[in-house]
């Protein structure tokens, strides 16, 4: 029966009861409980086939699981009492044979099989299409060891294949940091789920694809890394697509999926395959610090190796100097010999010293008071028969006061002042230097004009024409010239 129609009156935002309709809203909790009744009538007893996948169990003895083939899965769960019935040990992939009812659980709005018993029903199919994927690709040779390529000792460039929200980023970054800090290149992917094979093919052939020198550095090792989960969890990198992506790659590759106990294909496409990502990380670089040790240890015996030659070369060097006379006793004839000609000084020096002392005493001997007041008594007379002449006195002194007076008198005219007196003025700005053109002086906003009795404060009219000359001033008479001075006579 079709809904009835909605009025344009019942499209507001609030809803309204409408007159002759009985159907009432349902709340969540009341939809969920007619569900529940409805499949666990209709469903009450059941038996499935499938593949166990995701198998827990919980601290209270609880069992959880999920049932699945090629096409579907559906959660099971089965209480303590049954789930302490089992005689075998229920590990994924197993297909078995589940009985029991289905419900609902409304809290998450699913479906679910409460189990009563479970049996096994042979081989799982999962596992059984896994084991024909293995042998088919390792008859290709995709596994074969001659395929295996030797790990970077030091990679610079690291580039890691996995979930960048994960743990395992974390764990690998963390390991790296620790042994040896890497440059690090994260391809994010999907690691399970539809499409997480894809993605995780198309990085590993991104970082194969990568070329030197470009802006992406090119890894030079690269890790495919994933936490541990169930088979299905860990089915993409089964795949195919993955595992001939990895054994293409042109760089060497380090499988980390899952942990020790989980086997992938991926890891026997690999070069190495390690048992966790921190193991991965372990393997990708070495201990810095046990470098550093050895790289000392390599110093230090370098050193050894360049110090001994020289240490055997210096005990040779003692041994052959041990043969050797002392130097004393090779400068002993000449310490005799300089001891020898220092007494010889001695005694010439003395002998020369008496014989000078005899010269001196002969010279003295012939010097006396008659002879020195005989040569005193000539160099008077000498003296009193000298005569000075006054001319030879009053010449040079004339000479001398002629050239005064005519540099007086160019002093007189080359005073920047003198001017003043014939009737000239300086013009002077305000910092009082003087100005000799017209522009200059118009650029002044005051100037200062200088005569000879005094200064006038002026100001610059631009470029008015100047005004008409004075009538000039008779010249000032010039002051009697003073006669020179007469020097007193030297003999009165």
């Amino acid at each position: 029966m079709a809904p009835p129609p909605i009025s344009d009156d019942n499209s507001g935002l609030v809803a309204r009861d409408r007159e002759g309709d009985n159907a009432a809203p349902l709340t969540i909790t009341e939809i969920s409980q007619l569900l529940k009744r409805t499949v666990e009538d209709r469903f009450g007893f059941v038996r499935l086939r499938g593949e166990l996948s995701g198998v827990k169990r919980a601290a209270s003895g609880h069992f959880y699981c999920a049932l699945k083939d090629e096409g579907a899965v559906i959660d099971g769960v089965m209480w303590k009492g049954n789930a302490a019935r089992l005689n075998f040990r229920a590990e994924d992939g197993l297909e078995v044979i589940a009985t029991g009812k289905l419900t609902t659980y409304p809290g998450r709005s699913k479906y679910q099989i409460v189990i009563d018993s479970l049996e096994l029903a042979g081989e799982g199919a999962l596992l059984a299409l896994l084991e024909k994927t293995r042998a088919r690709l390792a008859a290709e040779g995709l596994f074969a060891v001659e395929r295996k390529r030797a790990l970077p000792f030091l990679p610079k460039v690291i580039g890691v294949v996995t979930s960048p929200t994960g743990a395992v980023i974390r764990d690998i970054l963390h390991r790296l940091a620790d042994r040896f800090p890497s440059h690090v290149l994260v391809w994010p992917v999907l690691v399970q789920g539809q499409g997480a094979a894809e993605q995780v093919a198309s990085a590993v052939r991104g970082f194969s694809a990568l070329g030197s020198g470009g802006p992406v550095p090119r890894p030079d090792l690269v890790i495919v890394a994933r936490g541990g989960g169930s088979i299905e969890d860990l089915w993409s990198f089964n795949e195919e697509v993955v595992v001939r992506a990895i054994a293409e790659c042109t760089i060497p590759v380090i499988s980390a999926v899952g942990h020790e106990t989980d086997t992938t294909l991926a890891d026997f496409a690999a070069d190495r395959r390690a048992p966790t990502p921190t193991a991965a990380a372990e393997m990708a670089v070495p201990v810095r610090a046990d470098l550093a040790f050895t790289l000392t240890d390599l110093g230090a015996r370098q050193r050894r190796a360049v110090y001994r030659p020289v240490e055997l070369g210096r005990e040779r060097l003692d041994a052959r100097a041990r043969l050797l006379p002392r130097p004393e006793n090779l400068l002993q004839a000449q310490t005799q010999r300089l001891d020898d000609l220092a007494e010889r000084l001695r005694r010439g020096l003395v002998t020369r010293a008496g014989a000078g002392r005899e010269q001196l005493a002969g010279a003295a001997a012939r010097l006396s008071p008659s002879l020195l007041v005989r040569s005193h008594g000539e160099a008077c007379r000498r003296l009193e028969r000298a005569q000075l002449i006054p001319a030879l006195v009053q010449r040079p002194h004339s000479l001398a006061h002629e050239r005064l007076a005519a540099l007086a008198r160019l002093a007189g005219q080359l005073y920047p002042e003198k001017p003043l007196e014939r009737g000239y003025a300086i013009i002077r700005n305000a910092a009082g230097v003087a100005l000799t053109t017209r522009a200059a002086a118009a650029q002044e906003a005051a100037l200062t004009l200088q005569f000879r009795d005094g200064t006038l404060g002026v100001a610059p009219i631009g470029a008015a024409s100047p005004p008409p000359p004075a009538a000039p001033r008779p010249p000032a008479p010039k002051p009697a010239k003073a006669a020179p001075p007469q020097q007193d006579d030297l003999f009165g």
